[in-house]
């Protein structure tokens, strides 16, 4: 009998609810809307990095993750999530982001990550700046040079890729829908899926996981779940003949 395999699921969920009234041309003067958000995000971020060293350390000497760090870096990366789905990472929605690290749970954009009760000692010390060097490469084409290397983890954090095929995509989606007043699906799942990658590359690569990151790109706004089949979900197909 033959099987489709269904994508696993990735202890870091990030999803989207595109919005389907859109103003046309909000979007052109969201740059200047997020300026806010960018003053408190690049010091969440200096802290996300001081924090995620200390972790370094915790993971090293005691395998575990200190859960107020991981608690605290989480929301960072949740709140750069939500500017980003706003603003230039995705501009799928009006909605104006929260000013908060907890889950917004009326907010059409979420991220969650699962907390691990173990880490690996020793994948501590290569994870970050080696394994995750093929996904380092990916994620420069997706969010731009911007990204590249062990330093996109950290100095950007996703609040606005800026940059790659990312903001490539989501201008293009702007003019459309500057021109249309609706913003292309099928974009937003590309998009998504991008932003999806991204983001689990970020999770590895500040250690808050041991799960390597898949070559998969999940599109749409919804992630993979137990329950979910793998209609949006770009993997290798099980060879003919095979049961």
């Amino acid at each position: 009998m033959n099987e489709h395999a269904t994508p696993s699921v990735y202890p870091l969920r990030v999803e989207g609810e595109l919005d389907p009234r859109l103003s046309r041309w909000l979007w052109l003067v969201k740059w200047v809307l997020v300026i806010p958000h960018v003053i408190v995000l690049v010091l969440l971020w200096i802290a996300f990095v001081v924090l995620t060293a200390v972790a370094f350390f915790a993971i090293l000497f005691t395998g575990r993750y200190p859960r107020a760090i991981f608690d605290f870096n989480v929301g960072v990366m949740r709140w750069s999530w939500r500017v980003g789905f706003y603003s230039y990472s995705a501009l799928a929605t009006d909605r104006y982001p929260p000013f908060t690290l907890a889950d917004a749970l009326d907010y059409p954009a979420r991220l969650e990550v699962e907390y691990p009760q173990a880490l690996s000692r020793g994948l501590v010390l290569v994870k970050w700046w080696l394994l995750a060097l093929p996904h380092y490469l990916v994620v420069a084409v997706f969010a731009g040079g911007a990204w590249a290397g062990v330093n996109a983890a950290n100095d950007h954090g996703g609040w606005s890729s800026g940059g790659g095929l990312i903001g490539l995509l989501v201008l293009i989606a702007g003019v459309v829908l500057l021109f249309t007043g609706r913003y292309p699906k099928a974009i937003f799942d590309f998009v998504l899926g991008m932003n999806r990658w991204v983001y689990r590359v970020v999770a590895y690569a500040t250690l808050m996981t041991d799960a390597y990151p898949p070559f998969r790109l999940d599109m749409g706004g919804r992630d993979p779940s137990p329950d979910s089949a793998a209609v949006d979900a770009i993997a290798p197909e099980p060879a003919p003949g095979l049961s």
